[in-house]
């Protein structure tokens, strides 16, 4: 919790997040290739919105797509799935690293193909409420070679997810479940991150997020997060094939 959020300007070491721990994003799937991309990730909140800051330290770094809803995890994207109330489906937001998003509510994450078989895009209405910002320009093309870092911070009002789920409870106190996640499916070096591990090469596993307690005004003024405990990886469910995060 914060009675004062940061500034939304993308700075990592601002002193709003001093006191804030970061979790990593660095479960890769054997899938990947041998790029291993450094993503760290904050929470803050306060009682109107949940904050959020990645900082990269990366490496072939493209992004083509710059319209709202395209396939940015094909680009250097980060992505942050939660799910706010356990009995309700899940948000997916997606940045690449010039700040376009894909965004989602999903009730059901099966897989039809390479599509899901229920979920409802997010609107440039709903969106125009997430204050997005990213240090890289709107497109990066040719890919970057060298190694390179690049933040993307954004907030999203607790009112967007009501839209979809009803009321939430207080905030304080409350527990969500959530993953973190990096990948870049069409750079030259793919790879597929995650804070929580995933049993197979799918982002959308809402049984492998992990745990974020809100903590209250009255604590160290800031999200736990504490992963769930890895589940068995078989060569049975791994998938080699395309997939969509």
């Amino acid at each position: 919790y914060a009675d004062i959020l940061p500034k939304n300007n993308g700075d990592w070491d601002d002193p709003a997040w001093e006191n804030t721990p970061h979790l990593e994003v660095n479960c890769f799937r054997p899938e990947s290739s041998e790029h291993r991309p450094t993503t760290k990730a904050k929470l803050l909140h306060d009682s109107k919105k949940l904050k959020c800051i990645f900082h990269v330290q990366d490496q072939y770094v493209r992004c083509i797509h710059t319209e709202f809803q395209e396939p940015v995890y094909q680009d250097s994207c980060v992505e942050f799935f939660v799910q706010p109330k356990p009995d309700y489906g899940y948000f997916n937001f997606e940045f690449n690293c010039g700040g376009t998003l894909l965004a989602s509510y999903i009730t059901d994450p099966t897989r039809v193909g390479t599509d899901l078989r229920e979920y409802t895009p997010l609107n440039r209405k709903e969106v125009e409420q997430i204050d997005i910002y990213h240090s890289l320009p709107r497109k990066v093309f040719p890919e970057i070679q060298q190694k390179v870092n690049w933040q993307i911070a954004f907030s999203i009002p607790f009112s967007l997810f009501e839209e979809h789920i009803g009321p939430l409870p207080d905030i304080q106190g409350n527990r969500w479940r959530a993953n973190f996640y990096k990948c870049g499916d069409h750079t030259s070096h793919p790879h597929w991150a995650s804070w929580s591990p995933v049993t197979e090469l799918n982002f959308h596993l809402p049984e492998c997020f992990g745990n974020i307690c809100f903590q209250t005004s009255q604590d160290q003024k800031m999200p736990t997060m504490n992963r769930i405990h890895p589940l068995p990886i078989s060569a049975a469910n791994r998938s080699t094939g395309n997939r969509q995060t």
